[in-house]
């Protein structure tokens, strides 16, 4: 007997009793979304190599040890993408999308790093990216907020998350700056991990989000980067900060939140949930102005958030109550070969003239016990009873599955669909 052949380690399936909390959130996605005036775009799985190497630099963890890189017949190598902005900002710069205009959009799937799995991190993982072009004013940037914000609120997950704000400047600030940090943290390399003793030499920044407690006296005494902002970069930040007051968002300042990724500039934002057990971060953005000239494009203002789609799902309290919303609405149950004859007709009426209705029709035969039991598993509202006799008076039975005590009634083939919208 051969061996089964079991999913790859970190990227699972998503069964179909678990699909429609999925379904559920990813409709309130776009619906919001559409609602901001953000249009969505597809971009492959698969970019060159080189995108990543130049957007996210070759002295990360990302490109060192995580991406999903190979070669092709071609001889080219290819990298299963790690994240969405690299790719979505070359597909606008390819196709022209960003000389003298604004752009709005939004993608949702897949990305794939190889690091280890653990909950809410996986190596298949879902994300949904979200990115403005050609706005430079922190109105842009308030919005977005706004966006994610309201997203939480309509999945009644808004007490569990807080957001935490913080500007990195210019990239000279930051540049500047980072020369002050090594300076401080070169001082004290002996009490520093092996991590930070690597991100030393490629990204110090990063040390400011370790999360190692006995480095917390030595990165709490480190130079300020709000400190290194000149004014044009503080204006932008107190100006977002009104903005969202004026809204009410409340926020609080973290001044040691930075991005990854060195292409980052002024506003970055984390929504960070209070939840115990889970992972820190779900939704991260900020400003990459830097980044559109580092892939060959002119100058042009930039930002944008992507949220962990594994991570938000786990947040909803009882993701069980949203399955209803995808249930069919109605369990065809038929007996007899007339019955199943007339049934199948029956149903595609149904469909034509009711096309939101949800209806299943039994498949397979069985008791009439046997389908309604079918039914009930699949949470239908109600069942419609077709069998030999039903078929010859050119009626059907309609009965409630959810609601203990109802009779079921007979009603007309022909009045069935009038009945149903009462229903439905």
């Amino acid at each position: 007997m051969s061996e089964k052949i079991q999913a790859i380690r970190g990227m699972h399936d998503i069964l179909p009793e678990h699909s429609g909390r999925w379904q559920y959130v990813e409709a309130i996605l776009r619906r919001i979304l559409s609602g901001y005036g953000y249009f969505e775009i597809r971009l492959p799985l698969v970019e060159k190599t080189a995108l990543f190497k130049r957007a996210i630099g070759e002295v990360t963890d990302i490109v060192e040890k995580e991406m999903y890189t190979f070669e092709d017949r071609n001889g080219d190598s290819l990298t299963l993408r790690p994240e969405g902005t690299a790719g979505c900002l070359r597909a606008c710069l390819e196709h022209g999308l960003l000389h003298n205009q604004t752009q709005r959009m939004w993608y949702l799937g897949p990305m794939f790093r190889h690091e280890r799995p653990q909950k809410g991190r996986y190596r298949q993982f879902y994300q949904l990216g979200v990115e403005a072009y050609g706005m430079a004013g922190p109105d842009i940037d308030a919005e977005l907020i706004l966006l994610s914000a309201r997203l939480w609120r309509e999945l009644g997950i808004g007490h569990k998350l807080v957001l935490q704000l913080n500007s990195l400047g210019t990239t000279r600030e930051r540049l500047n700056y980072r020369t002050a940090l090594v300076d401080y943290l070169r001082e004290h390399y002996a009490a520093l991990d092996e991590d930070s003793r690597r991100r030393l030499e490629t990204n110090p920044l990063r040390i400011l989000d370790s999360k190692n407690p006995d480095l917390a006296v030595i990165l709490a005494a480190a130079p300020s980067l709000h400190d290194a902002l000149g004014d044009e970069s503080r204006a932008h930040f107190e100006r977002l900060k009104a903005l969202l007051d004026a809204v009410g968002i409340a926020y609080t300042i973290n001044p040691r939140l930075v991005r990854g990724l060195d292409y980052y500039t002024l506003t970055v934002f984390e929504w960070v949930t209070r939840e115990p057990g889970a992972q820190g971060t779900v939704c991260a953005g900020g400003r990459y102005d830097g980044l559109v000239t580092q892939l060959g494009g002119r100058e042009s203002a930039a930002i944008g958030f992507a949220l962990g789609m594994e991570r938000l799902i786990d947040l909803l309290d009882e993701p069980e109550q949203h399955d209803p919303l995808l249930n069919p609405q109605a369990y065809l149950v038929l007996g007899g070969d007339e019955a199943a004859c007339q049934g199948l007709r029956l149903a595609e009426q149904l469909r034509e003239a009711l096309p939101d209705l949800r209806l299943v029709v039994n498949g397979g035969g069985g008791s009439f016990k046997t389908q309604f039991r079918r039914a009930d598993k699949m949470g239908a509202a109600i069942a419609l009873v077709l069998g030999d006799d039903e078929a010859v008076a050119g009626t059907v039975g309609i009965k409630s599955l959810r609601e203990a005590g109802q009779a079921q009634v007979v009603v007309p083939q022909t009045g069935l669909i009038n009945h149903l919208k009462t229903l439905f």
